[in-house]
């Protein structure tokens, strides 16, 4: 028993370090997935929106630390109370993704393993089962370093856990799993293989037969049974069909329509980069500026993928702004605003509006 207790105490430590971190390296993704949870079509919790990224920090930092924790047995009891608050939770969120499929993709290890919502929530019922366990027989955890040492490295870790956050919220993730990542083609990226998964797909049609409603296929054909009456129909994903890591990547504007294949075909581009213009902070704006009248003076060929374009938008910057979808803008850069590079569709520089010179 002692034996198989230390083996699930390291999986679950494991999983949920493994799992805090790739988030905690990125936790403004974290952000924008909480966004879609909090949406009134999902859980209808806009209030909290305002404290997205907060809220993020707080769960992320929670997840890693306590897997840290039950790793070193610093402080086990209350470890493992709150790693089974803290799965019940992501049990509940990932379910009602899974059975109201709100939001497709929970976000449980960030952008490095991607799961299906359903897979996300039976590997979260394993995980609750275990810490049940572990709960049970928290007795035979015992701390893998001495007090001293132990306490140094779990506060040491909370606090450097912090720190990596600021850094990359006010940076750029440490680690890119996008399909923007530096060294990704953009152009390959869209592109869907000749043998690529096709969707499959069946209808279930309900009609009212003799005064029962009956449940019927294709193959039925209910519609030409006698005296039926339709009632509804149902349309069922047996495979999903297969869909390229970039999609939804379009650059266009009132004046010159769409230009996405001239960006894709430049030799070099600088592409300034904002999924919210409207919150573009004075500094922000300088500092882009500056820059972007830099490579020009420098013959470089600079335009904006916005968000949103009015007036009011266009008139502080001084280069030309072209719409592309808000999402495709979060997931190519989560600095707003934020400069990436392209030399013939391929990423090979992406920059923080701070880290700009």
């Amino acid at each position: 028993m002692k034996i198989l207790i230390q083996l699930i105490r390291f999986i679950v430590a494991l999983t949920f370090i493994f799992s805090g971190f790739v988030k905690m390296i990125d936790p403004v993704g974290t952000k924008i997935k909480m966004l879609e949870y909090f949406s009134e079509d999902v859980l209808n919790l806009t209030f909290l929106s305002p404290y997205a990224l907060q809220i993020s920090i707080f769960l992320i930092w929670s997840e890693f630390i306590l897997g840290i924790w039950l790793l070193l047995g610093y402080k086990v009891k209350f470890t493992l109370r709150a790693l089974l608050i803290l799965i019940t939770v992501f049990l509940f969120l990932t379910w009602y993704s899974a059975y109201y499929n709100k939001v497709t993709d929970c976000g449980c290890f960030g952008d490095a393993v991607k799961l299906s919502n359903w897979e996300t929530f039976y590997k979260n019922v394993i995980l609750i089962s275990f810490i049940l366990i572990l709960n049970k027989y928290r007795k035979n955890i015992s701390p893998l370093f001495n007090k001293r040492l132990g306490t140094g490295l779990a506060h040491g870790l909370a606090l450097s856990a912090l720190l990596v956050m600021i850094y990359t919220i006010r940076h750029l993730p440490l680690i890119d799993f996008r399909p923007y990542a530096i060294g990704k083609n953009i152009e390959q990226g869209m592109r869907i293989p000749p043998d690529a998964p096709q969707g499959k797909f069946k209808d279930i049609w309900y009609y009212k037969v003799n005064g029962k409603v009956k449940e019927y296929t294709n193959a039925d054909e209910p519609w030409n049974i006698k005296g039926a009456e339709f009632v509804d129909r149902k349309t069922i994903t047996l495979q999903e069909a297969y869909t390229p890591p970039i999609h939804d990547f379009s650059i266009e504007n009132d004046t010159e329509g769409d230009i996405t294949e001239q960006v894709l075909k430049s030799d070099e581009i600088y592409l300034i980069i904002s999924s919210d213009p409207e919150n573009i902070s004075p500094k922000a704006i300088a500092k882009i500026n500056a820059y972007a009248k830099k490579l020009q003076k420098q013959g470089k060929k600079v335009i904006g993928m916005f968000a949103i374009i009015d007036d009011d938008i266009a008139k502080k910057f001084d280069f030309p702004l072209y719409l592309t979808d808000a999402t495709t803008l979060k997931t190519m850069i989560r600095s707003n605003p934020g400069v990436v590079k392209l030399q013939n569709a391929t990423v090979v520089d992406k920059k923080a509006w701070r880290d700009l010179e």
